[in-house]
């Protein structure tokens, strides 16, 4: 059984369509990566798969009783509220026994545990959402740009910690990133999302696909790619035009 299973999903903001016609499943233990420009429906498609977003055409199975643990682009705290990183840890509600110190200790972090949430770097942060998202030994981990305004290495580092995470805890993972260089090395299945999706596989099979040269090129040799892509073809039809896309390689 899929963990989570999209079918046909389509979700509006008022007359804004920002996903459409999306089929999407996840199985147990897998990393799947979701690349797409700024506005392609990422982070929507994850609020949907969580149900923090209803669909307004199309369904989301879940499988019963599913855990998911969920990390955000980022946390606003405000500056002058007090709060350690196991007080953080204990919200919305206690974290039984030592459950809070062993998921810090996890994610690297049990040394923060009594520093003060607003001292925290971006790294440091992040490491700590992630920990209270292993709480609740999830099934599935849905990262939202998990790795937004870290360094390379912040990055790289941050996701082999994913990899041993999925290997410790056996659980899927659906992960939004820009970094072409992860994606190729830590998913098994990519996907590329611009309203719709465009293209996907495993990355052997996207890594030589006429659809993946054309949106990232082939000089790279997977070093870190920011894109923006732009789509004028139509799927449908399996006519795949991507000469407006351009690429920033890095």
């Amino acid at each position: 059984m899929s963990l989570i299973a999209a079918e046909g999903l389509s979700v509006a903001y008022g007359d804004s369509v920002v996903l459409r016609d999306v089929d999407f499943a996840v199985e147990p233990g897998e990393i799947v990566t979701i690349v797409g420009p700024n506005g392609s429906g990422k982070s929507t498609l994850l609020r949907a798969l969580m149900g923090a977003v209803a669909p307004s055409r199309g369904t989301v199975r879940r499988k019963p009783g599913l855990r998911v643990g969920y990390v955000p682009q980022s946390l606003s705290i405000e500056s002058t509220l007090p709060m350690t990183v196991r007080r953080f840890m204990d919200l919305p509600r206690r974290a039984p026994g030592d459950t809070a110190e062993k998921a810090l200790e996890r994610v690297g972090v049990a040394h923060l545990v009594g520093r003060q949430l607003r001292g925290l770097s971006g790294g440091q942060m992040q490491r700590v959402l992630l920990a209270r998202a292993i709480l609740n030994a999830p099934e599935i981990l849905l990262l939202d740009e998990p790795t937004q305004g870290l360094d390379q290495p912040g990055s790289a580092d941050f996701y082999r910690m994913i990899e041993r995470l999925r290997g410790d805890l056996g659980c899927a993972v659906v992960m939004v990133s820009h970094e072409l260089h992860v994606v190729m090395s830590a998913s098994d299945r990519v996907i590329c999302l611009n309203g719709h999706i465009c293209c996907q596989g495993t990355p052997a099979v996207v890594r030589s696909a006429p659809e993946y040269r054309a949106l990232f090129g082939t000089g790279t040799h997977g070093a870190l790619a920011l894109y923006r892509h732009d789509h004028d073809h139509d799927h449908d039809h399996h006519d795949h035009d991507h000469a407006s896309d351009d690429r920033e390689p890095v």
